[in-house]
């Protein structure tokens, strides 16, 4: 049975989980990342920083197990990038993060293109995405080195190789959606073009070896994190969707092996590739999640995310909350959009408004959700959840009443590196099917809508409007 070193690697910190073919998990560790939040949209994090956390998460986990590690994984942000020297390594500059807003001039630029892009790429034109970054960077920091992920940079580090996988690269801007390769005309219209790319791999090939976890070990099964998510969550089949709460909230929901285009504003991305077979996913997001409960803390409503529950009212008392302190995605794509309360009078207390973010960030998923059903032709039938969040009971129940769906948590708080650690089983052993590869799961709670229909559609329709008017 293969055993994998599977990490994760996340905008707050590093996850690096040793689990056996059975699914137990022999070794955990986890190393923080500030990313820093810089003045008109910035976020940017230390490549160092990023590097050493994979590192020294990695090598904790490998001795804690203390086993034997047949293959190690990585799981990645999917849309962070950096430019750094391939014949050194050397970064050459900071990371820019996913959340980060700066290149939303150039999507600006280039907004005739709009239609263009979204039919090749199943994406939106939005500086979310990695290749208006990597624009970004070579206008405003640096023409010298190559401009990628942060994965191919990391498995560079790991492995020597110039490689990143086909989730990522779905993600990018400039692949097509059908073809899963770099798309010549797209790379021009980001001024990317004569740029060095690196090979796209399916999510079942080995990417080569590396020993710096202690031995030789090979490295594959690379996939992006909400994509890793997906899978560990056992959404294999057209329609089945997860929600993963972490800095942002993703959600995903399988597609089928058809590289359909969503028609509701959302994205459209390979879910993985396995056995030369690409399976694919309509995904939502919302920018600010666990990032919008550090900002409740950061002002004092509570001193920990544990809090949210006991400080949270049981009503918000009419107060609405948009919690777009990153913009707002789907279905409205407002890079610039500003978080707001509305509804407060004089007897509105830090309870209220801690409530009104929850369910902010709840009726944003919900919107998501609807999307989703929209595109694939029939309602979710119930949201798998994962991430840190999920073990506030208010935000849950929350997405229970306002999509008026199931919602089935996930056991472990590592969705991510079991999804990762599936793939690289199938990459270690190709004759293993990829349901063979997913550890069964059943939820840890269950939650059931606890308002009625009618009373969900109304605060959602007094959300919307709020959302709406957000500037």
């Amino acid at each position: 049975m293969t055993t994998v070193l599977a990490i994760d690697q996340g905008t707050s910190g590093t996850k690096a989980v040793v689990v056996d073919g059975e699914g137990k998990i022999l070794g955990l560790a986890e190393r923080t990342v500030r990313p820093s939040y810089l003045p008109g949209g910035g976020v940017e994090q230390n490549p160092q920083e990023l590097l050493n956390s994979v590192l020294e998460a990695g090598r904790a986990a490998v001795v804690q197990s203390n086993a034997l590690i047949d293959i190690v994984t990585l799981a990645n942000q999917g849309e962070t990038v950096l430019a750094w020297d391939p014949a050194t390594g050397k970064p050459l500059s900071n990371m820019i993060v996913w959340q980060d807003r700066r290149a939303d001039g150039i999507c600006s630029e280039l907004a005739e293109h709009g239609e263009q892009v979204a039919r090749r790429t199943g994406l939106v034109l939005d500086p979310y995405f990695s290749a208006p970054k990597q624009a970004w960077i070579r206008r405003n920091i640096t023409r010298e080195g190559v401009v990628t992920t942060s994965d191919t940079w990391l498995i560079h580090q790991l492995t020597g190789e110039f490689v990143t996988d086909v989730s990522t690269a779905s993600r990018s801007l400039v692949t097509d959606l059908d073809t899963t390769d770099w798309d010549p005309e797209l790379l021009a219209l980001f001024g990317l073009e004569g740029e060095r790319l690196p090979r796209i791999l399916k999510s079942d090939e080995i990417a080569g070896a590396t020993s710096a976890f202690g031995g030789v070990m090979a490295v594959g099964g690379l996939i992006v994190d909400q994509q890793a998510a997906l899978l560990a969550e056992g959404c294999l089949r057209p329609g089945e969707a997860k929600c993963t709460f972490g800095t942002g909230a993703f959600l995903l929901a399988n597609t089928g092996t058809s590289a359909a285009r969503s028609s509701a504003g959302l994205t459209a991305s390979v879910a993985w590739n396995v056995q030369d077979k690409a399976s694919y996913c309509f995904d939502g997001q919302i920018y600010t999640a666990a990032s919008a409960v550090r900002w409740l803390q950061q002002l004092g409503f509570i001193n920990e995310a544990s809090e949210l529950d006991t400080v949270s009212a049981t009503s918000s008392e009419g107060v609405l909350s948009v919690p777009a302190l990153a913009g707002l995605a789907a279905p409205w794509w407002r890079p610039d959009a500003k978080a707001t309360f509305s509804g407060m009078t004089l007897s509105t207390g830090r309870e209220h408004m801690v409530l009104a973010v929850l369910e902010g960030i709840a009726a944003q998923v919900a919107e998501v959700g609807d999307l989703i059903a929209t595109d694939i032709g029939s309602p979710l039938q119930r949201l798998s959840v994962d991430g840190g969040l999920t073990q506030s009971k208010v935000l849950m129940q929350s997405v229970a009443n306002l999509m008026q769906m199931e919602i089935a948590v996930y056991p472990s708080q590592h969705a991510t590196p079991l999804g990762a650690a599936a793939l690289a089983r199938v990459a270690a052993e190709p004759t293993r099917s990829l349901e063979n590869a997913v550890i069964p799961w059943q939820p840890s709670t269950v939650y059931e809508p606890k308002w009625s229909a009618d009373q969900a559609a109304d605060f959602r329709s007094h959300w919307r409007a709020a959302a709406e008017s957000a500037h």
